[in-house]
């Protein structure tokens, strides 16, 4: 394979909502001698209200590759056609990509998808997988289709959970296990030696788009369930509760074996939950002991 392999690379690299991204995927094609002709995102803003580059822009011009927007499926279709390229990787696009596209890279658009397929399909995989309290979860490089996360599987990675991740850490070591993983198989992958798997279909579960109200709980519901919400939730929609008569937001929570156990501890149904941090109503960020002292009636 020439060191010059043209590929186009469409998505920004964030796995899941609200974090934020070094473009290890990227940066690992670009340092592995591939050819990228361009980045397409289909982020509306290529800014953010603080009037800075998403990340995976950043990346893109600190190695002059450009960056392009399009704004329908026309303009999708034209821009790609600009650009030479055999094939593609995806990571995080956030669109389904029409057959029209696909149609355009004869090797194909490679899929980093942060779930171990058909488990998890959809847009939270990494929220679900921490909701649901799965003992492992993983990365798979699939073969783009029109159908959502439908298409085969060349490869996976498995990674285990401790059960304490927050989204934040397991969207990173997601992308880090992914961009290896695709760089140790796409050789393989665009010479036709490694050949993908249909998925079982009977397998196939899927995730779904968080919304804000999402992120509102009472206590009525396991103190194990509103954990998992806490680190699942971190950055949007947030875990958003009433204590004390005060609207907080909870950002760092853990099961107690009781209500005496630590000082800011609510009965839930079942189980008891230590609020270890917040954001009080002022949004000053403080531990739960700080907002007994300064919060509680």
């Amino acid at each position: 394979m020439s060191l010059k392999t043209k590929l186009v690379f469409f998505g920004n690299e964030r796995l899941a909502t609200a974090v934020t991204t070094s473009a290890p995927t990227l940066r690992a094609l670009v340092e592995a001698g591939y050819e990228i002709e361009a980045v397409i995102t289909s982020h509306k803003e290529m800014v953010s209200r603080q009037k800075r580059d998403l990340e995976i822009g950043q990346v893109a011009h600190a190695y002059h590759i450009p960056v392009l927007l399009p704004g329908s499926k026309a303009d999708l279709i034209s821009k790609v056609r600009k650009h030479d390229a055999e094939a593609a990787v995806l990571v995080a696009f956030g669109q389904i990509i029409p057959q029209e596209v696909l149609d355009l890279f004869p090797k194909s658009i490679i899929n980093v998808h942060p779930s171990l397929l058909p488990k998890l399909r959809g847009s939270t995989p990494v929220e679900t997988a921490i909701l649901n309290g799965l003992e492992e979860t993983g990365v798979s490089l699939m073969k783009l289709v029109a159908e959502m996360d439908a298409g085969p599987v060349y490869a996976q990675k498995r990674i285990a959970l401790n059960g304490g991740e927050t989204k934040y850490e397991l969207a990173e070591k997601l992308l880090q296990e992914g961009a290896q993983l695709l760089i140790e198989n796409l050789e393989d992958i665009l010479n036709g030696q490694l050949e993908p798997k249909v998925q079982d279909e009977t397998g196939a579960t899927y995730s779904r788009l968080l919304t804000k109200t999402d992120g509102h709980i009472d206590f009525n519901e396991p103190a194990e369930d509103i954990e998992r919400k806490v680190r699942a939730f971190l950055g949007f929609p947030k875990t958003r509760a009433t204590i004390h008569g005060r609207h907080v937001v909870i950002t760092k929570a853990r099961v107690a074996q009781s209500e005496n156990d630590g000082d800011l501890v609510i009965k839930c149904q079942p189980g008891h939950l230590e609020i270890q941090e917040l954001t009080a109503p002022s949004g000053r960020a403080m531990s739960g002991a700080d907002f007994i002292r300064g919060y509680r009636k």
